[in-house]
């Protein structure tokens, strides 16, 4: 585990803290820039060390940036350690970490399946828990699913599934987590414009096919998803739990 090493005054405690898990890229990355900004205490997870390097350099300097893999709770328990000498306690978890390697079912391999399985929902599922002890009541718990766990698409099955999990569990957390006035909402991206749709290698022809089938005739960026976790952090969003935002450029609405 690795982080930035700075010292802070106990003032820094009033402000609201948030945790960021898949944070150094994409729609992660962009909501810590944007909490940062409107006056958050920021940590942000990740794995990769080139993105990790990146995150560290390039982040505003009193963001935590920690290496943690999800799938190791002895990483959890790291994480959730640093984070509470950083901050105290937590006002927001934002629950972004996971993976997407799309596959036809003849072709997902077991190990494909439990990489998924493993980060995507059994990951989130006990930061979650391991989160919880240091949660201030009246916070907010922000899961990413993904528009796919409900519109189909060819290959997106174990990906699809292994969030879809998060939505499932959506409601009995919520009800779980109300009488310590918890929120927990989820956000669904559609097609986002960000590093992980480059790794999927997606040929500009399918670009254009994919942006055909979105009303807005264009990919969601990172920072649009940031500004509806943004919300559901909110004050303004104080009344709302249990629910999923759909992020996606009206995909879905039509035939």
């Amino acid at each position: 585990m690795g982080g930035l090493t700075r010292s802070f005054s106990n003032e820094r405690f009033a402000m609201p803290a948030a945790l960021v898990t898949g944070g150094t890229t994409g729609i992660g990355r962009a909501t810590a820039e944007l909490l940062h900004a409107r006056g958050y205490q920021v940590a942000v997870t990740g794995q990769n060390p080139e993105s990790l390097a990146r995150a560290q350099s390039e982040l505003p300097g009193d963001v935590l940036v920690v290496r943690s893999d999800g799938r190791v709770l002895s990483d959890t328990d790291a994480l959730m350690s640093a984070v509470s000498a950083r901050f105290g306690s937590l006002d927001l978890l934002f629950l972004n970490a996971g993976i997407f390697r799309p596959a036809p079912v003849a072709e997902v391999t077991e190990e494909s399946f439990d990489e998924h399985a493993d980060l995507n929902f059994k990951g989130q599922y006990f930061t979650l828990q391991k989160a919880l002890p240091f949660m201030n009541d009246g916070g907010s718990i922000v899961l990413t699913v993904g528009i796919g766990s409900r519109r189909g698409t060819p290959g997106a099955t174990v990906g699809a599934a292994s969030r879809g999990a998060l939505l499932a569990m959506l409601p009995s957390l919520a009800l779980e987590l109300a009488p310590r006035r918890i929120r927990v909402n989820a956000v669904s991206p559609g097609a986002t414009d960000t590093p992980l749709l480059n790794k999927l290698g997606v040929s500009e022809s399918g670009r254009d096919a994919m942006r055909s089938k979105i009303p807005f005739e264009r990919f969601g960026s990172g920072q649009e998803v940031a500004e509806a976790v943004a919300f559901l952090a909110s004050d303004a969003a104080g009344y709302i739990t249990g629910q999923d935002i759909t992020v996606a450029g009206g995909y879905g609405l039509g035939a």
